[in-house]
């Protein structure tokens, strides 16, 4: 199959009608098998435009017409109109913007950003090019808005291209090959070992698991980091309290909240204690001894310290698979070389970076950037800051992998740190710290239990997956059909939680509401899981439809508005990733995931299956069909697992 889509794509992208007067990028052999190799790529667009005998357009740069039938308008759109205008099409393509209501059309280009004489009306000319535009069997309608033309893709087109497109590729839809050989590297989470899963961590966890994946749909090699708080006094404070108040048993039995509760019991033997004591006999001076031992290699104190990290790691795996989120390297504070630190250290001084004051070593940053401020990078008595193991951390990293970008998922209120941190990297004259990007994000509001306590994020999951299966429970026809109930409350609870973390931009503040949260009705998790098992169930309602018959169904029969909507918004998915991944935004694709089940749900009363004539049935469930393939996508994409039924 490969040969052949090789070989007509090529003939056809390099016909003679398209050396024109300026110069557009082919697809070479060597692209296309690099775009589509990971890809299971279906031909339906080249077929389909071989039936209503047009010819492939001219491919520009960054457009990827064979996994994204909007790019492929794009290219069509920017020939056609050079043409009607006498504009380069290498102008037009990258002024073609996406738009946000299909009121505005499927593609849409402001005037001003082609022609900017003096004197022209940008208005008149918006006019003059919807007139003058070809409609046909790929577009169906232009039209003038201001200084907007406004195109509408021809809905045949789309559903003998999209729906089919759809059912070949399955998961696979959506995702694009946009880069070669390109490796990202994405630290997130980073919780404290030997302290639970504050529910804090949630939100750098699910918006890191979404931009690997997310990455990996868009052609990247990721490699998913979670950097653990794993070193530092606090361990000290650890192991003079487990000496105290440490249990073995307890320890075996749940080593997490044991090691907590010792840990919050010897900070308050320190805060009782005050400077009542001399710094040997304090639990504050024992503490800063006993780390003094762990960074001396003193092999009780590590053995120790080993023990509490290998315990906290494996608990954690069992949270983090619980929110379909996997790890690559298990690193951390602890992990941190030596000689990367001394090799910072030393780069410091090489490039008179450091000035001393009272024994510390301290950096202006301000001669860079006056919001930096000035940082202390080794303390009087030699020990290193944070600010210096995060530098040590990045070179140990780049030497290692050698990505072409490291992403932290971290809160904003480390937005000074980590412009510090990438400011410093490019003083020192680290090359790649220009591909060092910080997603940051705001706080959680208000995330406790119901009766108003502040808790871990264990506690807030099975509180919710308790919740949902009482919901459940209440329509006993439908639970009785659920084969593993508290399985699927737990999933539908799960997403209830990560659906209202990621429904609004990452940089704001939320509030954590438990009413909202749990609801089946509105923008809710519940709701797309609803969705998601109503388009199954109508699926497993018609066992004698199948897929081939679906790919091949008669779309001319489509022919009411609420489908024509459906369709037209099934095409823009892979654009929604290819935003996604500019903005780094979990809400675009939610957002875009709640416009796809509004619309699917408008189409329930108009495109009935059941009772229908075979042909009928059949295009009416391919639609179906590639919607709840969309909307799967879209939901593990974010990380939720979408169930079958509840």
């Amino acid at each position: 199959m490969w040969k052949r889509i090789t070989s007509s794509l090529f003939q056809r992208f390099t016909l003679p009608l398209y050396h024109r007067k300026f110069p557009i990028k082919k697809l070479s052999i060597k692209r296309e098998l690099s775009t589509l190799q990971p890809i299971k790529m279906s031909n339906t667009f080249a077929q389909h435009l071989q039936k209503l005998s047009i010819n492939d357009p001219p491919v520009f740069e960054g457009s990827h017409p064979e996994a994204n039938v909007v790019d492929l308008m794009r290219n069509y759109v920017a020939e056609e109109l050079s043409k009607v205008s006498g504009v380069d099409a290498k102008q037009i393509y990258p002024a073609l913007e996406w738009t946000n209501t299909l009121e505005r059309g499927d593609l849409l280009i402001p005037v001003p950003r082609l022609v900017r004489q003096k004197g022209i009306n940008p208005r008149e000319i918006a006019q003059e090019w919807a007139e003058k535009f070809p409609q046909g069997e790929l577009i169906s309608n232009v039209e003038a808005n201001g200084p907007f033309v406004q195109f509408f893709f021809n809905p045949q087109f789309l559903f003998h291209t999209v729906v089919p497109d759809i059912l070949t590729r399955t998961e696979d839809y959506g995702a694009c090959k946009y880069v070669e050989n390109k490796k990202v590297l994405i630290e997130f989470s980073s919780p404290n070992i030997a302290k639970p899963f504050h529910a804090g961590h949630l939100r750098s966890t699910i918006i890191g698991g979404f931009l690997s994946n997310l990455y990996e749909k868009c052609g990247w090699e990721v490699i998913r980091m979670n950097y653990l708080g794993d070193w530092g006094k606090q361990f000290g404070i650890l192991a003079v309290g487990y000496e105290r108040y440490g249990d073995e048993k307890k320890l075996a039995e749940d080593p997490i909240d044991h090691l907590f509760q010792v840990y919050v019991r010897v900070n308050k033997d320190i805060e009782q204690e005050s400077d009542s004591l001399p710094e040997s006999e304090s639990t504050d001076g024992q503490s800063r001894a006993y780390f003094k031992r762990m960074e001396d290699g003193d092999p009780a104190a590590i053995k120790l310290w080993q023990k509490f990290r290998e315990l906290s790691i494996e608990k954690y795996i069992g949270t983090y698979a619980r929110l379909n989120i996997h790890y690559d390297v298990y690193s951390g504070e602890s992990q941190v070389s030596k000689e990367s630190m001394e090799k910072a250290l030393k780069l410091y001084d090489e490039k008179g970076l450091v000035h001393i004051d009272r024994g510390a070593k301290l950096i202006d940053m301000t001669r860079f950037n006056k919001k930096l401020g000035k940082v202390i990078v080794q303390k009087s008595d030699g020990t290193t800051l944070y600010l210096t193991r995060d530098i040590g951390a990045a070179i140990d990293r780049y030497n290692k992998y050698h990505f072409d970008k490291m992403i932290y998922v971290i809160a904003s209120q480390q937005d000074l740190h980590t412009a510090q941190f990438f400011e410093l990297l490019k003083q020192m004259g680290f090359e790649w710290a220009k591909n060092l990007h910080h997603v940051n994000f705001g706080m959680v509001q208000g995330m406790s239990t119901r009766k108003g306590t502040v808790v871990f994020l264990n506690n807030i999951l099975e509180e919710t997956k308790d919740n949902m299966h009482e919901v459940m429970k209440k329509n006993e026809v439908k639970y009785a059909q659920v084969e593993n109930p508290d399985e699927v409350a737990d999933l539908v609870g799960i997403s209830a939680v990560m659906i209202q973390d990621m429904q609004g931009k990452r940089i704001n503040n939320y509030e954590f509401k438990w009413e909202r949260m749990l609801s089946f009705e509105g923008d809710t998790g519940p709701y797309l899981q609803y969705a998601h098992s109503r388009l199954r169930s109508m699926e497993r309602n018609v066992p004698d439809i199948t897929v081939a018959d679906m790919k091949n169904a008669d779309f001319k029969l489509l022919q009411e508005p609420a489908a024509i909507a459906l369709v037209r918004l099934l095409s823009q998915y892979p654009d929604v990733l290819r935003n996604a991944l500019k903005t780094h935004e979990p809400t675009t694709v939610v957002t875009y995931l709640f416009k796809l089940t509004h619309q699917v749900s408008s189409c329930y009363d108009v495109l009935w299956v059941a009772g229908q004539t075979k042909e009928l049935a059949t295009v009416r469930l391919a639609l179906y069909a590639a919607t709840r393939q969309v909307l799967f996508n879209g939901m593990k994409l974010l990380g939720l697992t979408p169930v079958e039924r509840m």
